[in-house]
């Protein structure tokens, strides 16, 4: 009875982590370091191809690429449950722009031409834009948003999470005038998200996005909802109780995942 029950343990512990997770070094020239990564890949299933859908996760201000499994520990087990290759990039405060004023920081060109190909090369994934997706937190929510809107060849479904989405009320915050430059030098209306609704528009790309209503970021989240809904934009747009805080990530994330799965499985 004992070695039955010390085998059954053993076959739970092999169940919980059918998965494997990765911590890579992408190397890119568009940084002056190559860029940490945290992939998971899944190894349990029934796939066709033996490839996977692949999901980009981003991380928000003061995060990096250990932000994700840190707030969310199902991640893996998720990345299992659903066949989704998961990609964590570091975020490395940069608003996952390429900085107009600091040649070193070209976020956005490395995650496209860096990351992308080298996940789509060294792991199993579906390697078509509808059987992609990408969202993120905070500031990862508004690169996820920016990144998907510029580059739909790429990405085929976008998320954000409590994202800043118009960065403009906020000039002298997080780092932005660093990277872009002051408003007075430089056209922020260029660099955010919320003037990208024309974009969206002709992209029809599949798109969620949600924040608590004591966010700090929820004023321009329901705005851009609004200007979506008036451009005709398809999207879910979701209000929760909640802040800015782990807590709302770490359920948030979990109606992400369901919504990209069943785009995929909608995807040719």
């Amino acid at each position: 009875m004992k070695k039955l029950i010390a085998l059954g343990a053993f076959l739970i512990t092999l169940s919980a982590q059918a998965f494997r997770v990765d911590t890579v070094a992408v190397a890119t020239p568009h940084l002056e370091t190559p860029l940490e990564v945290v992939v998971i890949q899944p190894t349990v299933g029934d796939y066709a191809k033996g490839t996977y859908d692949t999901v980009y996760l981003l991380n928000g201000f003061g995060g990096d690429h250990k932000t994700w499994y840190g707030l969310q520990p199902r991640i893996a087990e998720l990345a299992d449950l659903y066949g989704m290759v998961m990609v964590m990039p570091n975020g490395r405060d940069t608003w996952y722009w390429n900085s107009p004023v600091d040649p070193a920081v070209q976020m956005e060109d490395a995650i496209i031409k860096s990351v992308v190909p080298y996940i789509d090369s060294h792991y199993p994934t579906v390697k078509k834009a509808s059987h992609r997706a990408i969202t993120g937190l905070s500031m990862g929510g508004h690169g996820a948003m920016w990144l998907a809107t510029r580059h739909p060849d790429v990405f085929g479904s976008m998320g954000s999470m409590s994202g800043g989405v118009d960065i403009r009320p906020f000039p002298g915050k997080w780092r932005m005038a660093e990277r872009i430059g002051t408003p007075d030098k430089t056209d922020w209306d260029a660099y955010t998200v919320a003037t990208l609704v024309p974009v969206m528009a002709r992209n029809g790309q599949n798109i969620t996005f949600d924040c608590g209503s004591d966010d700090f970021f929820f004023k321009v989240n329901n705005e851009l909802h609004d200007n979506m809904l008036k451009a005709g934009v398809k999207h879910d747009y979701t209000v929760r109780p909640g802040g800015h805080s782990g807590t709302y990530w770490k359920n948030s994330i979990l109606y992400h995942l369901l919504f990209f799965k069943e785009a995929f499985d909608k995807a040719e």
